[in-house]
């Protein structure tokens, strides 16, 4: 490996890294209600720090009398948009790097280049959360695209390993991407959830409601669109849409784990190789701790930590569940 290229992949994990903490953080914000701590972008009440709104609060309030300045909540907000923009800035270097290297056969470009597109259009979408007043299709939007950016990362740190495809992993690799794809529809629901402010709506464990099945509304709970100028901070749903919405992410939380608890298994049975058999040990381990931390947070009345640390763990579950994929994946061109 150059050393151009090496600096690339050791800049993609320090990315990695940041997008965790700018997932983590986006998730402390949100579930702390100060998501419109800041209710204008990209500054913070038209000054650039939340210190310099504090020295303008009565003209502030008399700018936003329905949004009145909290401090404490607008630092929130513009420390997550701090660690954001230098995440951008980050995937912008990478691209440049990517560009410069690109007459070595293994240096991934279009990728990269892609990235740069992708956190443009998550800029976007966080002002839009903003904007639209904490729209849940935008909010579960931005979130995905935060974890795109976290898959897409973690795709380019990782050294594709020279291995051919192995007949025995064939189930493996299959088993990895459904995975994939039910570990992403797992985390939109749970997004839906959060940005519904349906956590709560089933306070109990296993029943909800105290029933097994409780009375819902499904066809209220899965709008996606309601229009402009509606509010959204508080949620704006009636009690059964709420609990349909909390009741169908526990139905996926079910078929998320089944499907994870496989893969582990079928990777750590045939896995070819030891950094295969280790991806599926790992993996199953964060699904443990995931399934803990889901019936805690409820059964504790949704505590700010362990809400915040059920998004931290759903992330480094997708991440555990990409890198299987990578391994899985034979060295091909480059991307």
């Amino acid at each position: 490996m150059t050393s151009r290229l090496r600096l690339f992949r050791r800049l993609a994990l320090a990315g990695v890294l940041l997008t965790l903490v700018v997932v983590v953080l986006g998730a402390w914000v949100r579930l702390s209600a100060a998501g419109l701590g800041c209710p204008d972008w990209p500054g913070c009440y038209g000054h650039l720090t939340a210190d310099q709104a504090a020295q303008n609060v009565a003209a502030i309030n008399e700018a936003f009398p329905h949004r009145p300045f909290e401090y404490h909540k607008a630092v929130k907000e513009m420390v997550h948009r701090y660690f954001a923009s230098t995440l951008g800035l980050l995937c912008v270097v990478l691209a440049g790097l990517a560009i410069a290297n690109r007459k070595d056969a293994n240096q991934p470009v279009a990728l990269p280049i892609a990235l740069v597109g992708l956190v443009i259009f998550q800029g976007l979408l966080g002002m839009w959360t903003v904007t639209l007043l904490l729209k849940p299709l935008i909010v579960v939007l931005h979130l995905l695209g935060g974890l795109a950016t976290l898959c897409v990362l973690t795709w380019l740190a990782m050294e594709p390993e020279r291995r051919t495809r192995v007949k025995e992993e064939t189930g493996v690799r299959r088993f990895a991407l459904a995975g994939l794809v039910v570990l992403v529809l797992q985390i939109a629901l749970g997004g839906w959830t959060s940005s519904n402010y349906a956590a709560l709506a089933c306070p109990d464990f296993p029943t909800c409601q105290n029933v097994a099945w409780p009375e819902m509304d499904m066809k209220d709970a899965f709008v996606l669109w309601r229009g402009l100028g509606i509010d959204y901070e508080g949620g704006v749903l009636d009690h059964p849409a709420r609990v349909a919405i909390h009741f169908v992410h526990r139905l996926g939380a079910i078929v998320t784990a089944l499907m994870l608890g496989v893969l582990a298994v079928q990777a750590w049975r045939k896995g070819r190789n030891t950094s295969v058999r280790v991806a599926g040990a790992i993996i199953g381990a964060i699904l443990v701790v995931q399934l803990i931390l889901g019936p805690v947070m409820v059964m504790r009345a949704l505590p700010l930590i362990l809400a915040t640390a059920h998004n931290g763990v759903a992330a480094l579950l997708l991440l555990s569940v990409v890198r299987i994929n990578r391994l899985l994946r034979p060295l091909s061109s480059r991307l």
